[in-house]
């Protein structure tokens, strides 16, 4: 049977999304939806038929020409124009899952009945979504302001029979799709090409992307720190609930609470230890995965309201006759998350590399490199400079975008977010904490090998056989590029069942 899901001014939520996009649900619009979308469209319709002062942006120009008067007969004509000139952009691709997402996110915006959009125009982006038609959409050319207009434009081209589209396995132009479809191209009416170009759902997509991308890293991070801990034979007291409830930090608490649970059962942790501290990048777990949690969490919170939003404009109450040239596609509460973003992942791979660090030092029962003939083997010497490379290459992308902004339209946009730029850094950030933490996996696992036949608690075991079966014990030395590539793979693939996010 087919899952749909209705698009309602009910909240849009993380989990949702992911369900929507995991099981392939398709797209509806509610009866409370449509008859937002054609009450204000009726509406508009009816006060340009009644009034002939400017609006901005229905019929005046665009930016720096806001004061350019537009004739009723050419107003259509604005808005396809508006749309064609406004696709700049350049660079990379995004990810099909990233556009599916804007889709998404640009159709609960507009179900509001705040945009002034036709049900057909909606309608088709419905269809879009539910036939995977993913616009050709790239990752430069917005400056995250009057929203992100050059991937949105790309986005909306095929619409109108223009641009391209990812569609079945290959690329064709936004004339093929129509023909494909038998669709007609949308004819734009009045105010909807700003509509569909003024949101942040270049921007957001990347947030909601990321937020679930990084709920499970973080989770990744604990579990695998928990390996590299009873790999190095380190101590449990630092992970006592006591220390952390006197310093009141939410993640923290949180973070020694799940440390607990993963190394519950070690033999590993319970024996005799000699040494009376570990190193930090053990000791303050709770203390720097928990302040990234903190900030998760703030991200999250920033986004989930962002995806319920209103981020076009002008902004259209038809109850109140109102029609409001205002400012709600600035991304600077967007771009200052995706910042932080950037730092709270950052962080979680640079004590990561450090741990890797600490597992190759040959202390604590462990032989240099993790290798049991160092010398004529190098063991594992280059993952961490690997590692080390791509923490580097993180805190150079951790340089605030936020902080930046370049006037343009004449004046008109005089400050700007760059959150378009925070999001593309964001997902870099991610992908590089993904690759930084699947090395620990690797350097933490041979390690654990050399503290048998003692073992480690039920779950950190239960992970680790998972892992063995795509990366084996290494004896001696062996190229190792497909092995990281490999440990990468069951990052993504593993499943988790970890109390709490």
């Amino acid at each position: 049977m087919e899952k749909i899901h209705y698009i309602s001014n009910d909240q849009l939520t993380f989990d949702k999304i992911d369900q929507i996009l995991k099981e392939g649900f398709k797209l509806a619009l509610s009866e409370e939806s449509k008859n937002n979308i054609i009450k204000c469209r009726d509406y508009l319709d009816n006060k340009m038929a009644k009034h002939d002062e400017p609006i901005y942006g229905i019929n005046t120009g665009f930016g720096a020409l806001y004061d350019k008067k537009i004739s009723r007969e050419d107003l259509g004509a604005l808005q396809k124009n508006l749309v064609m000139s406004h696709a700049c952009g350049t660079g990379d691709e995004i990810s099909s899952d990233l556009v599916k997402i804007m889709i998404l996110l640009k159709i609960q915006s507009v179900s509001y009945g705040h945009s002034g959009v036709q049900l057909s125009t909606v309608e088709r982006l419905i269809e879009f979504f539910n036939n995977d038609v993913l616009p050709v959409v790239y990752t430069y050319g917005s400056l995250g302001a009057s929203g992100d207009l050059s991937p949105l434009a790309h986005m909306c081209l095929p619409m109108l029979g223009l641009g391209e589209v990812n569609f079945k396995g290959e690329k064709i132009s936004g004339a093929e799709l129509l023909e494909k479809m038998n669709w007609e191209p949308i004819a734009l009416r009045s105010k909807e090409g700003l509509a569909l170009l003024n949101g942040t759902q270049f921007m957001s997509a990347h947030g909601v992307y990321l937020t679930l991308k990084v709920w499970k890293l973080s989770q990744l991070a604990d579990i695998i720190s928990a390996v590299s801990l009873d790999a190095f034979d380190g101590r449990v007291e630092p992970f006592h609930d006591s220390v952390h409830q006197i310093r009141h930090h939410l993640g923290q608490i949180k973070t020694a609470r799940r440390m607990r649970y993963l190394l519950e059962g070690s033999e590993l942790i319970k024996r005799h230890k000699v040494h009376v501290q570990d190193p930090y990048s053990f000791r303050c777990i709770p203390q720097v995965h928990g302040a990234s949690k903190d900030s998760i969490n703030y991200v999250s919170y920033v986004f989930n309201n962002e995806i319920n939003a209103v981020t076009d404009n002008p902004t259209i109450f038809p109850d109140e006759d109102l029609v409001i040239s205002a400012g709600n596609f600035h991304g600077q509460p967007l771009a200052l998350a995706l910042d932080n973003l950037c730092i709270a992942m950052a962080e979680l791979g640079s004590i990561s590399e450090r741990r890797t660090y600490q597992l190759l030092a040959g202390k604590r029962g462990l032989p240099p490199f993790l290798v049991a003939n160092p010398g004529l083997n190098s063991g594992f010497m280059i993952p961490q400079y690997t590692a080390a490379s791509i923490v580097s290459r993180n805190k150079q992308l951790c340089t605030p975008a936020s902080v930046d902004t370049i006037e343009s339209s004449q004046g008109q946009e005089d400050h700007v977010s760059m959150g378009a730029n925070a999001a593309t850094k964001a997902y870099q950030v991610a992908e590089n904490l993904e690759r930084i933490l699947a090395i620990e996996l690797f350097n933490a696992a041979q390690g654990l090998e050399f503290q048998r036949p003692a073992k480690s608690s039920p779950v950190i075991e239960e992970f680790v056989a998972g892992y063995r079966k795509k990366v084996k014990f290494i004896e001696h030395d062996k190229t190792m590029y497909d092995d990281i590539a490999r440990s990468v793979e069951y990052l993504q693939e593993v499943e988790l069942e970890l109390p709490e996010k």
